[in-house]
């Protein structure tokens, strides 16, 4: 059995080799093309295939979902497809499995979709994605186990304690950082109670949301997780002045004539923004080992990184104060 060291070894040397024999192995006749895409988090290429189409293969990095964690999210993909969702789902092979492995490593084919992410939206687009964020998140109430729950301890104490554990922190800075986390935590952990948690998209922003052929659809499920609806709301209209706060009500209201929303819950935006830059730098250490994130994120661990971090995470926590009351 290969361990967890060897396969992420293999996993950061993947050779188009490596890429043809799984899709070969998977049933398919790949004609030696392959592309790969930009992608951090896992290995993604563009394959053509011998009839001309394409396919994308998606090797998931080891060690960061089990089997059974990949398979919640493939499972919730395929209920969207069912409920006639415009979502980008895996194709099972030929044995009626969606996930296969190549040298300990788990790997899963998607179509080529083609589509473009936005640069803004209409009001109009708005409401469209209201309506359809609601139809996702009607389909992610239904029962699910495995995938990480988004809390106060899993997207912030476990990566403060991580990041102090491994000395990643400027010490000039370590004191007011760690100070300021919890701070957020322990608020976040206040407001969060009473609030429902279902399966949502967990990175629904943008980049993850293309306009092609079947209309609206949202691509790339893997950091699917149980957290609160208003999650995927905020990371898909991020903005924090009255434009911004406008285009939530408007997508809000679209977004109830299929699932309810309560304005209480709108309150979790500014801690979760706060939470979601806790588990980006955490993100980022966990990673260094892959030269690829020193190499793009070259300022991480200096002096002055940290202090950005604690100052925007200071000033977040004030923001975070003022708004509390006026929801």
């Amino acid at each position: 059995m290969i361990n967890l060291e060897d396969q992420s070894e293999l996993f950061l040397a993947l050779t188009p080799n490596h890429v043809l024999q799984a899709v070969e192995d998977g049933g398919y006749e790949p004609s030696g093309h392959v592309n790969a895409l930009h992608c951090f988090e896992n290995r993604v290429h563009d394959i053509r295939l011998d009839d001309g189409t394409h396919v994308i293969t998606k090797f998931y990095r080891p060690g960061r979902w089990t089997r059974e964690q990949i398979q919640e999210e493939h499972n919730f993909l395929f209920e969207l497809r069912s409920a006639e969702i415009p979502v980008c789902a895996p194709i099972k092979f030929e044995d009626g499995e969606s996930i296969h492995e190549i040298e300990g490593i788990y790997y899963a084919v998607w179509p080529r979709v083609g589509g473009r992410s936005p640069s803004e939206l209409t009001d109009e687009q708005i409401e469209i994605l209201g309506r359809l964020l609601a139809r996702i998140h009607n389909v992610g109430s239904g029962h699910t186990e495995g995938r990480l729950e988004l809390n106060d301890d899993s997207y912030g104490l476990k990566n403060l304690e991580f990041l102090l554990a491994q000395n990643f922190i400027s010490s000039v800075w370590e004191s007011r950082f760690e100070t300021v986390v919890r701070k957020i935590c322990e608020h976040y952990r206040e407001v969060s109670q009473d609030v429902p948690l279902h399966r949502i998209h967990g990175d629904c922003h943008y980049g993850n949301l293309l306009n092609g052929r079947e209309g609206w659809f949202f691509v790339d499920f893997d950091d699917m997780l149980i957290g609160p609806a208003v999650q995927d709301v905020w990371l898909l209209l991020p903005g924090q002045d009255q434009y911004a706060k406008e285009q939530r009500n408007l997508f809000i209201e679209a977004y109830r004539q299929f699932r309810p929303f309560e304005h209480r819950w709108l309150k979790l935006i500014e801690p979760l923004r706060a939470l979601r830059i806790i588990r980006y730098a955490a993100w980022i250490a966990r990673r260094w080992h892959d030269p690829a994130f020193p190499a793009a994120f070259s300022h991480f661990g200096t002096e002055q990184y940290w202090q950005r971090e604690t100052i925007d995470l200071e000033q977040q926590f004030e923001l975070i104060q003022r708004e509390f009351n006026s929801y």
